[in-house]
């Protein structure tokens, strides 16, 4: 064999033309199986199962919204009290939050004056009964002489005359000591009813006029709870309605109580109106100040009742789920709520008897979706 026979054998035959086709249809082959496989897998991605659901057939009831509004306990009585006479304050025997006992005294003022009052009522009063009794010795000596003859009957009309002006002198003067008394015991202020302390105007040292309040007493007794409640509540709530009274602090401390008083005036800047409920054998545990929740229900009226879990939204209003129960399939309904209230909705408009709402499970439903209904709440 030559060389270059050889080097001819060992060198790499070049690629026939008629094995190019069989290459490209072995390519398009395999790129085909890919695609097909491919659409598969997608195929078998978008066929969703039913999602397991609850629903509840729609179904008008009875419905009574209850309002709760927050309060304070306050006296049903509160007096403003304060000295009688006007004076320099001496001393202040009781602060505010303080509890203080029918008769006992609050606050002193200066008493000098009203003492030195008195002394000079006393004065008035010893010679007014001085002058009484010469009168009434001069009248009985004229009225023996007359009886003899030995006197005129001016002289005894004149005696007579004297007696009864010093009796009247006598009398204005105890009239006086009687005032004089009176007003030295007006410097010492005292609690006309047993109460609570809930304010003062006053401190030691400082001059006060008579009628100037002194202090605040919330007098013990029944109390009142007291609520800030927007008019439309008022028009809505039936007349004398029983209504809870709850601690907010212990929502085991509670009591009924009955509407006393409704202001009969709108507030300006709050746009609500004053209403005082009164509690009967208030409980130990609503003490003054406290702040409580006043429940009530309004007039009874028709609406359809589900749970929370039954409400969702569509384009950011109200909705819930309807199943088909042909198709299985679910539709968004849009509602109106009339109320929500504890674990429940009050729906008002856009159900009708009859229809299946999806009550849970919604959360993972879209239109159209194909659900399996677990259970039925009549």
């Amino acid at each position: 064999m030559s060389r270059n026979a050889a080097s001819s054998a060992l060198a790499p035959s070049p690629l026939r033309p008629s094995s190019r086709p069989r290459v490209l249809l072995i390519a398009c082959l395999a790129s085909a199986a890919l695609l097909v496989a491919g659409c598969q897998k997608q195929q078998a991605a978008e066929k969703k199962l039913p999602v397991m659901v609850t629903t509840q057939k729609v179904a008008l009831a009875d419905y009574a919204p209850r309002t709760s509004l927050t309060g304070v306990i306050a006296a049903r009585t509160l007096n403003n009290l304060s000295f009688r006479v006007g004076g320099r304050v001496a001393e202040r025997l009781v602060d505010v939050g303080q509890h203080i006992d029918q008769g006992e005294v609050l606050a002193r003022i200066d008493p000098q004056e009203q003492q030195s009052d008195l002394r000079s009522a006393q004065a008035d009063l010893d010679a007014a009964q001085a002058q009484l009794t010469q009168a009434a010795a001069i009248y009985e000596r004229q009225k023996t002489l007359l009886a003899r003859g030995f006197t005129t009957r001016r002289e005894f009309d004149t005696a007579n005359q004297t007696l009864k002006v010093a009796q009247g002198s006598l009398d204005a003067a105890k009239s006086a000591l009687a005032n004089a008394k009176e007003n030295l015991s007006y410097t010492e202020l005292k609690a006309g009813a047993a109460g609570v302390i809930t304010a003062r105007q006053v401190e030691a040292g400082q001059v006060v006029q008579a009628a100037q309040t002194v202090f605040t007493v919330a007098e013990d007794g029944d109390r009142d709870a007291v609520f800030n409640v927007h008019e439309t509540l008022v028009v809505q709530t039936p007349p004398s309605p029983a209504v809870t009274i709850t601690l907010l602090g212990d929502p085991q401390i509670r009591a009924v109580g009955k509407v006393r008083e409704i202001s009969p005036a709108v507030d300006t800047a709050s746009g609500s109106i004053r209403v005082k409920i009164g509690i009967a054998d208030t409980p130990a545990g609503m003490p003054l100040g406290a702040a409580v929740i006043g429940t009530v229900s309004a007039r009874s009226v028709k609406a359809i009742l589900l749970p929370w879990q039954a409400l969702t939204s569509a384009g950011g209003k109200p909705a819930v789920w309807l199943v088909d129960p042909s198709s299985k399939t679910v539709t968004s309904a849009p509602v109106e709520v009339l109320a929500f209230d504890s674990g429940i909705v009050a729906v008002d408009k856009g159900l009708q008897e009859g229809q299946s709402v999806v009550t849970a499970g919604g959360q993972l439903l879209s239109p159209g979706q194909t659900v399996e209904i677990a259970g039925a709440s009549q």
